[in-house]
């Protein structure tokens, strides 16, 4: 196993001997002197071929030496300035380049450009080696790392919810179906059923899961295979799961603030922190309608808000997320309660700042039975027997619960300034393209 890591070396004292393995990034060749600069998942260090200090068989192999290969190098740091470096005496090839990919995965070109986009997805298992794409998707450990500390300081329980599902909670002309014995299945949309029951043991539990969805978009915030966060509370209400929500975003954004030195060094963007100021301003639903009536745009009440509605919103509310609250039960699922009037729902939606669309939405959920066979009948859902099992929840002693649901590339996408979410996950499933690789 790999002992010496390259961030390691850097802390070393000069003129000890040292055994480092990695790829070469980059090769330059001046006359005898041949300078590479050599990567590995922690850092980088210039190695420098000297033929006065390199032996017979390094020689020889010098001459062969290309970009992406990967190497093992034994030789001596020294200091160069203020940059350490390292006197090489032998190198050893491990791995050579046998295709070719151009741009080179890890050199420094616009991994965001449309002009590589099918070149990237297409390849995206050798891209990955990219350092902007090794930053994000350090970043989304870090993030998620993050997330779920914060449930657990706040007494959260995990709970592995199943992919396979025998219902979909959205639209079912969205969710990917398969047969099992010979019985029609789908992958799961969103695990809000089974944490709605989950949480009448638990109390406070959350998932951190895959979610899948054949609704066609080509919207920069969706994906059809994407990762969901979601949490569900007993004897909660709307407004406690809204302050629930801003204060993990809060906690994620405080801790995300120490990589802004990093994003800039790679991405050249400085991390998004308007989730630090909460509460976090609020717009009805029926108010954002006559607002954006007013900016004419062509909205009525019972229709969804999509980008550029969110988009002229959030120019009204600058610099900071802000909520959408009770939609429309006619664009949101039936477990959601009702107001007075029937016609809206406790829902909120959260919606991110500088343009980037909506980032979760939260709502309170229907604990009454005879509530829940209302909404199940206005969604034509009430004959099918595999809903069974979510009456019985509400048959035994379901108490009053909220929830949210967070999409995790769309918070990666926020946070991290990266124009769509196909960027922010390892590997992407988008509309219209074979799954590969």
């Amino acid at each position: 196993m790999k002992k010496n890591y390259i961030k390691d070396v850097l802390k070393y004292k000069t003129n000890r001997t040292v055994l480092i393995a990695g790829w070469i990034q980059s090769i330059r060749k001046y006359g005898g002197v041949s300078f590479i600069n050599l990567v590995d998942s922690t850092s980088s260090i210039q190695v420098i071929l000297d033929k006065k200090y390199i032996d017979k068989a390094t020689q020889k192999i010098t001459p062969n030496l290309k970009s992406e290969s990967a190497i093992s190098v034994l030789g001596v740091i020294q200091k160069n300035r203020t940059k350490k470096e390292i006197i090489a005496k032998s190198i050893k090839i491990i791995g050579n380049v046998t295709m070719h990919l151009s741009p080179s995965p890890r050199s420094n070109f616009d991994i965001f450009s449309k002009k590589y986009t099918n070149l990237i997805l297409s390849n995206k298992h050798i891209y990955i080696r990219n350092p902007k794409y090794m930053h994000i998707l350090r970043m989304r450990h870090i993030i998620l790392n993050d997330i779920r500390t914060w449930f657990n300081n706040n007494n959260f329980i995990e709970i592995n919810a199943p992919i396979l599902t025998p219902v979909p909670l959205y639209n079912d002309s969205s969710a990917i179906s398969l047969k099992i014995n010979n019985k029609i299945s789908f992958l799961t949309q969103c695990v809000g059923f089974y944490l709605e029951s989950s949480a009448m043991a638990f109390e406070k539990v959350y998932n951190i899961g895959p979610s899948f969805r054949k609704e066609e978009s080509h919207s920069k915030r969706h994906l059809m295979e994407y990762w969901h966060t979601k949490a569900e509370v007993c004897f909660a209400d709307l407004e406690d799961m809204i302050k629930t929500v801003e204060n993990l975003i809060k906690y994620v954004s405080k801790n995300i603030k120490e990589y802004n030195p990093d994003n800039v060094k790679y991405l050249n963007k400085k991390v998004c922190l308007d989730g630090l100021k909460t509460p976090y301003p609020r717009i009805s639903y029926k108010d954002a309608i006559r607002y954006l009536e007013e900016k004419d745009f062509d909205v009525k009440v019972g229709k969804s808000l999509g980008p550029k509605e969110e988009a002229e919103l959030s120019r009204k509310f600058k610099g900071t997320p802000f909520w959408i609250v009770g939609n429309s039960k006619k664009v949101e699922p039936f477990p959601y309660v009702l107001e007075t009037n029937n016609e809206f729902t406790k829902t909120a939606d959260l919606i991110a700042s500088n343009c980037c669309d909506e980032l979760l939405g939260v709502a309170e959920k229907i604990s009454d039975e005879k509530m829940l066979i209302e909404r199940l009948k206005e969604k034509g859902k009430y004959k099918n027997n595999n809903y069974n099992w979510i009456i019985d929840v509400h048959k035994y002693a379901c108490v009053q619960h909220s929830a949210f649901g967070m999409g995790v590339e769309r918070l990666l996408r926020w946070l991290l300034n990266v124009a769509h979410v196909r960027d922010t996950i390892p590997y992407p499933r988008t509309f219209r393209r074979n799954i590969y690789p």
